[in-house]
């Protein structure tokens, strides 16, 4: 018996998430990501595993890095073509009882009043089964604001959120009394009235409150800034390492910085991507491993590392050490530095790129039920982290094959959950549906006194008051 822990599937609704190449497999589905039929079929297939989540990644941009082109992106499907992941969110939540669904949206492009009309939505439909990924950015949307401002203006995006989704309505606000013929009581439907240093907004939130009011709130950001941003609003974190000993000073790191911020550590879960090559045997799964690497596609590897990085692989032989590789210090990240600073720096560039072909830039499990349960309970045991995000190499075997070989075993171990928790995706996470008192949305719940307080301070610092 040890630590419990939790699955979530990482997902793409593109043909390439992080196994470019394998798309080609005879086995793999991801070629149908625009069918309806994949993510219900596959939602299923998790939900049959207990798993909390599919994690649905997103980016609005593409892959121009390497041969400093989209060309190659394009005929690799590295991440190109790709559809807006909320649209699945119903059709998955109507095919099954349970499982989670996290989307990915940017702070960068779209504006919080429309987007907290459409995740509230999304919340409603799914009956408080919906997470959102905070991102600031995604491949070309760096070009557009500096690493600390977008964090910045996703501070105050939040705070946005918080007051359309908190404050603007409250909770008896909606009576549905025929007999009156009174929907909602607008004595109790409150203007935000927020006048920020991004955005502008006064008027009141557009739909009545869903299960969760604010969906749970995902984040993955490694750098100081980002960490910051994580320990004050997220919810549960990924990180995507090979590095134990990096895992485990991460988690630290975030749970000491919450509990600074005033939170409960424990209400941040660490979730760290991996990938996933069981069978029966570890001869049966070490054969699987070796028939899915002829299918990688080093050039759409590189394309991805390329991007990740900000550095254009072609200019390099595919024999040189990943030393050589000059990382712009803008576009550093814990991977990047990884790639020249780590055992990953003995490796050449081609070695790195077939490395990542299957499955990211996490650690790959090979092997028997029993041998990956073992390796993953001992990653559990030495970094404290809550779970893994699930990096799927065929589509939808992977997933087929942890619900089939492992997940048994780890539930027969004690250390993973054999049935769900009734309620809200917070409510299964959590044991409860709505944001802690010690969350800094809590603060915008009663929202004329916010903008009193506003006010007051605006008149102190001899601002314009709002009006």
């Amino acid at each position: 018996m040890g630590k419990k822990f939790y699955f979530n599937a990482f997902e793409l609704n593109s043909p390439v998430h992080q196994s470019p190449g394998l798309w080609a497999h005879p086995k793999d589905r991801s070629r149908q990501y625009k069918d309806l039929e994949y993510w219900t079929d596959l939602a299923k297939i998790l939900e049959e595993g207990i798993f909390a989540a599919i994690f649905i990644a997103d980016g609005i941009g593409y892959y121009d890095v390497y041969k400093g082109s989209v060309s190659t992106a394009i005929a690799e499907g590295a991440q190109i073509p790709i559809n807006d992941p909320l649209q699945v969110a119903a059709p998955i939540a109507q095919a099954t009882k349970h499982i989670g669904i996290g989307i990915t949206s940017s702070t960068t492009f779209e504006h919080p009043y429309t987007f907290a009309r459409r995740i509230a939505t999304a919340d409603h439909y799914t009956k408080g089964r919906v997470g959102w990924n905070i991102v600031t950015s995604h491949v070309t949307q760096e070009k557009l604001l500096d690493h600390d401002t977008r964090y910045e203006r996703a501070d105050e995006y939040l705070e946005v959120i918080y007051k359309l989704l908190e404050g603007s309505w409250e909770d008896d606000a909606v009576v549905r009394d025929r007999e009156k013929r009174v929907f909602a009581d607008p004595n109790k439907v409150h203007e935000i009235g927020h006048k920020g240093k991004y955005f502008e907004v006064p008027g009141i939130a557009l739909t009545e409150p869903s299960p969760q009011r604010t969906p749970v709130l995902f984040q993955a950001g490694t750098s100081d800034a980002g960490r910051r941003f994580s320990s004050k609003h997220a919810e549960a974190v990924f990180i995507s390492t090979s590095e134990k000993q990096e895992l485990k000073e991460y988690v630290a790191d975030i749970r000491k910085r919450a509990a600074d911020a005033g939170r409960n550590p424990k209400d941040i879960l660490v979730f760290a991507l991996i990938t996933i090559v069981v069978d029966e045997t570890d001869e049966k799964a070490q054969a699987k491993f070796e028939e899915y690497q002829k299918y990688i596609s080093v050039e759409g590897a590189l394309t991805l590392l390329s991007g990740w990085t900000g550095t254009d692989l072609s200019r390099y032989a595919l024999s040189d050490s990943s030393k050589k590789i000059a990382i712009d210090a803008n576009k550093s990240s814990s991977f990047a530095n990884g790639l020249t600073h780590s055992a990953n720096a003995e490796r050449t560039i081609e070695e790195v790129a077939k490395w990542i072909g299957i499955g990211g830039p996490g650690p790959t499990f090979v092997g028997s039920a029993a041998k990956v349960a073992d390796e993953l309970q001992a990653w559990v045991e030495d970094t404290d982290i809550d779970g893994f995000n699930i990096s799927y190499v065929v589509a939808h075997e992977t997933f087929k094959d942890v619900v089939k070989y492992l997940v048994p075993e780890l539930q027969k171990r004690g250390v993973y959950p054999s049935s769900y928790a009734n309620g809200t995706l917070r409510d299964k996470l959590f044991g409860y549906s709505r944001l802690p008192d010690n969350h800094p949305a809590a603060q915008y719940r009663d929202i004329e006194k916010v903008k009193k307080e506003e006010a007051a301070n605006k008149t102190q610092k001899g601002d314009r008051i709002w009006r």
